[in-house]
């Protein structure tokens, strides 16, 4: 059995445009599960700068499972990029010091804690992921989104702000299909059952499950 090697970071014989994410990272408050790829038209390096707003001193995380796949463009914007809104300015006086070091006393800028992507999770051309945003397994991210609240498992989403445009499977199957955690399996068992994986029909998906 030959099986893609999780930890070669160009998986793609002479394309280095295209990267397993997780051997590419260096910020450790972003995790990537395995056989995550993300692909871009320039240089995989564009990843971490794309995500936006990322101060170690916030401490908020990225957070990607398995087998995602991240297109060129997608942007993640983190909590450091929050602002007071519920005050009469929402200018950051505090961080440039001197007398204005401590007009943050006693109060703190808005979090909404770490963004967290699923599994299977298809993030399209260009999408932007707002901070504290969770992507449940399965979802689709559409080209140009803006995604500014929870994605629920294999719901597609779109637009700006991004609305569900219909769910990929019935709420019985997304049940089962959660229940499988197929990412979660052996690699091995994935590879055995890749023609049920790539295919439509649920009961050959199960069966081929208890093999």
């Amino acid at each position: 059995m030959s099986i893609p090697d999780k930890n070669n970071p160009f998986p793609l014989e002479g394309y280095n445009r295209l990267c397993f994410l997780k051997n590419c990272i260096k910020n450790p408050n972003i995790s990537v599960g395995d056989y995550t790829y993300y692909d871009d038209f320039e240089d995989v390096v564009n990843f971490e700068k794309n995500v936006k707003y990322h101060f170690d001193f916030i401490g908020d995380k990225l957070l990607i499972g398995k087998f995602c796949m991240i297109a060129s463009g997608t942007t993640f914007i983190m909590n450091g990029a929050n602002h007071l809104t519920d005050a009469i300015s929402s200018y950051p006086f505090a961080i440039f010091g001197a007398d204005w070091k401590d007009a943050m006393e006693g109060k703190s800028y808005p979090s909404k804690g770490d963004t967290v992507i699923g599994n299977d999770v298809w993030i399209g051309y260009n999408a932007t992921i707002m901070p504290g945003v969770q992507i449940g397994d399965g979802a689709i991210i559409g080209s140009n989104a803006t995604v500014t609240s929870d994605v629920e498992p294999y719901a597609i989403v779109g637009g700006n702000p991004a609305r569900l445009i219909r769910k990929r499977f019935s709420d019985t199957e997304i049940e089962k299909l959660l229940k499988l955690s197929w990412w979660d399996w052996p690699i091995g068992k994935i590879t055995n059952n890749l023609q049920a994986l790539t295919g439509n029909r649920f009961q050959e998906l199960i069966k081929s499950s208890n093999n």
